[in-house]
């Protein structure tokens, strides 16, 4: 019982560090995405493993709703093709797959989120590289220092740990928070 009581708290504790140093970032972050939404973009999210899970849990609670009944808002997970990711990956390779989606559906009206637990995913790398040449506002959820992501991204969102776990829990949490804060304007 103490080793979860232990576990429960050390996530806790990087939630509340988050709270006290990221807080401004994250409602920047939720500001410039609902401006990208409220002028006909969309939000677009990638990332890989748990990152792709976020990013899907993301998408969906904006397409659906997260607290309210309100109109659906355009979000896209680039993780949830699997012909497209498969017939990319075959084709051009794994680090190309993000990057060819970024090129076909993004535009300078939307919004881009990578999501990376060490900053360095080379196929997030290249999307988010993508998507500032199309004039799309680039955000990463990142960990361990933010590694290439966070000199690349407009609004770098790093969550000061190294631990994977940890640093995905911070994850979805602020993920939660863009979609209530975007929720509340509608």
């Amino acid at each position: 019982m103490e080793r979860v009581k232990n576990l429960l708290n050390i996530s806790a504790n990087l939630k509340k560090t988050v709270a006290d140093t990221l807080s401004s970032e994250i409602l920047d972050a939720a500001e410039k995405i609902k401006n990208r939404l409220d002028s006909g973009g969309k939000l677009l999210l990638m990332g890989n493993g748990g990152s792709a899970g976020d990013a899907q849990h993301i998408a969906a609670e904006l397409i659906g709703r997260f607290k309210k009944e309100r109109k659906a808002m355009p979000a896209l997970a680039l993780t949830v093709d699997t012909s497209s990711l498969t017939a990319l990956g075959n084709d051009y390779g794994f680090d190309t797959i993000f990057e060819r989606q970024i090129e076909a559906l993004a535009g300078k009206n939307d919004a881009v989120i990578g999501i990376s637990t060490s900053g360095n995913s080379e196929n997030v790398v290249r999307g988010i590289n993508k998507a500032k040449s199309l004039g799309a506002y680039t955000i990463g959820l990142l960990g361990n220092e933010g590694g290439k992501l966070k000199e690349l991204v407009d609004l770098p969102i790093v969550i000061p740990s190294n631990d994977t776990a940890r640093i995905q829990e911070v994850h979805i949490t602020i993920g939660h928070i863009i979609c209530e804060l975007i929720e509340e304007e509608y």
